[in-house]
């Protein structure tokens, strides 16, 4: 079965055939990055603008990936939630417009549901097709962490998303722009804080600049649910304090901001799944391309038996595969 996924909830606009709910014949994705970045953000108009432009182009270029026409399509599915309202429509619209023209069924797909889902994707005719779904068992918990959100969920089947923790400010990628901005870098801060932190630590280990700064953590005890505002605050302080002086500097405050935030995604994510005896733990989202989180989430998971998954980097962001992908299993009853 061959779907077509239309994903534009945000920024990007992007069109993918994923055969079967697991292998991704074709994913393409056009950005509107370069326009948000002078404004530190992005800025809604601009974005759904762009892809009135881009997704008639981005949706024939994913069917000449693919070897595929039209006529080859069973079905089409589009992100129908969360997202920005203008973006949405310009996707839900096509997506149902062309479903009606092509005589197919239209699948809308929760956004951040399907990042979860793109653990399970694997590239045209790769080895591990056959096995993916036997690796990644259900039941399982999901960390979807973005610049939009941050959510534990308790999956008990692909129909089944349970929320069992989430943030009560700020979610993780939007604490990582905005600190980004307190530190004068680019837009967006999520990759640039991860680079200047790795290296920060590199540079700690090897005793180059010994000193380090830290920044609370809000606990929240008793609960699987995050808070990053303070953090973010707490930033902005030390920042107007101690920017200037003679040991100051950005890329160990990017570090102490960045040990904060992962060090409570990761291990409230592991406490979760051994509170439900889970051992499978399924990451997605933008910030699941973090190195910090990666490497943080596998060093607390040894010994305890619990299997920890990310996608690809590239299905990390927002793309149509891990729609098409969903949309195959949500509609059918659990595997």
């Amino acid at each position: 079965m061959n779907i077509l996924g239309i994903e534009t909830s945000c920024d990007e606009t992007s069109a993918s055939i994923v055969r079967d709910g697991r292998e991704v014949l074709s994913n393409v994705v056009a950005t509107s990055l370069k326009e948000h970045q002078k404004f530190g953000g992005i800025i809604p108009e601009i974005a759904s603008r762009k892809q009135l432009e881009y997704i008639n182009i981005v949706t024939a270029k994913a069917l000449e990936d693919a070897g595929l026409t039209l006529a080859d399509i069973d079905a089409v599915a589009v992100t129908q939630k969360p997202g920005l309202i203008g973006s949405l429509l310009v996707g839900i619209t096509f997506a149902h417009s062309l479903g009606y023209a092509l005589k197919k069924p239209v699948v809308d797909v929760n956004h951040v549901h399907a990042h979860i889902y793109a653990n399970y994707l694997v590239s045209r005719g790769a080895a591990r097709f056959a096995t993916v779904y036997d690796e990644l068992a259900l039941p399982a918990v999901g960390l979807a962490v973005s610049g939009g959100h941050s959510t534990l969920f308790s999956i008990k089947d692909f129909r089944n998303f349970k929320v069992i923790g989430q943030t009560r400010d700020d979610a993780a990628g939007e604490a990582y722009d905005k600190v980004g901005r307190i530190l004068g870098l680019e837009y967006p801060g999520g990759p640039v804080i991860d680079r200047m932190a790795h290296e920060a630590e590199a540079t700690h280990t090897a005793g180059v600049v010994p000193r380090s700064v830290t920044f609370p953590r809000a606990e929240l005890a008793g609960t699987h649910d995050f808070s990053f505002s303070g953090v973010k605050t707490a930033v902005l302080y030390y920042v107007r304090k101690h920017a200037g002086a003679k040991d100051y500097s950005v890329a160990q405050v990017a570090r102490g901001f960045q040990e904060s935030v992962v060090s409570v995604l990761a291990e409230k994510s592991i406490q979760a799944c051994l509170k439900r005896k889970c051992r499978t733990l399924l990451v997605g989202g933008g910030v699941a391309a973090n190195r910090g989180l990666r490497a943080r989430l596998h060093s607390l998971a040894q010994g305890t038996g619990i299997n920890v998954n990310f996608p690809s980097l590239d299905l990390c962001m927002d793309n149509a595969a891990m729609v098409a992908g969903f949309a195959y299993v949500a509609s059918r009853s659990s595997h």
